[in-house]
């Protein structure tokens, strides 16, 4: 299977190129600089495609990030510190963001003779991301199918829709996934933050399945509180 992976960067993402790569044919990552101000994490996204040699396309589609006003990721608003089952985590959300990048990796997967688009959605984004949730995603593949009808038969390769960020750890640690060089925080700093929703997630998910968490974080230690005052 041909598959094409959307590559943030980010943990869970870099995770499903090397298990598409260990298990089918990896053609390429494409990544979105939608002007969201951890951009630092397509410069992890270049160094999976280099280390898996694979080709790596960023869509610029800062224009459109400009219009989804009102995110936390790409206006000047501060990103919340918290879990991400925090009510106050909805500020992070870009308005119909994975159902763009999804449609424009369809049409560079029926352009290019793949026979598949893998996103890294999770069970444990449904809560705050709607077009992250099974039924997004059942959904956005039958459109496609009607879109590329005659033209092209792509699916929609979701490996993790229904499974926590500990089980992509565990996965991704089997398919030799260096999460050290991966960038997850949305404040974009330095060094993760270890305070803002994704970086919580990302501590807890480790710490979960039992594996060495390799990220410098600037609070290493308020995840757990974060986990106590979560809903």
């Amino acid at each position: 299977m041909k598959t094409i992976v959307i590559c943030s960067g980010g943990m869970d993402s870099v995770a499903l190129a090397h298990i598409v790569a260990r298990d089918y044919e990896l053609t390429r990552l494409v990544s979105f600089d939608y002007g969201q101000r951890h951009r630092k994490e397509l410069d992890f996204a270049a160094q999976a495609a280099k280390r898996l040699n694979v080709p790596h396309q960023i869509i610029d589609m800062r224009g459109i990030g400009a219009a989804l006003t009102g995110s936390a990721l790409t206006d000047d608003i501060d990103v919340p510190d918290g879990h991400y089952a925090e009510e106050t985590m909805k500020i992070t959300v870009v308005p119909n963001r994975n159902a763009i990048m999804l449609t424009i990796a369809f049409g560079v997967a029926a352009a290019n003779g793949d026979d598949a688009v893998a996103t890294a959605v999770h069970g444990g984004d449904h809560f705050i991301y709607p077009d992250c949730r099974p039924a997004f995603t059942e959904s956005f593949e039958a459109m496609q199918m009607a879109a590329l009808d005659g033209y092209a038969n792509v699916k929609l390769f979701t490996p993790f829709v229904h499974k926590s960020k500990a089980d992509i750890a565990t996965e991704g640690a089997a398919a030799q996934t260096p999460f050290k060089d991966t960038w997850s925080c949305y404040k974009g700093g330095e060094n993760h933050c270890g305070r803002c929703g994704t970086c919580v997630e990302r501590r807890e998910a480790f710490d979960l399945a039992g594996i060495p968490d390799p990220t410098l974080y600037d609070d290493p230690e308020f995840w757990k509180s974060a986990l106590k005052e979560a809903p």
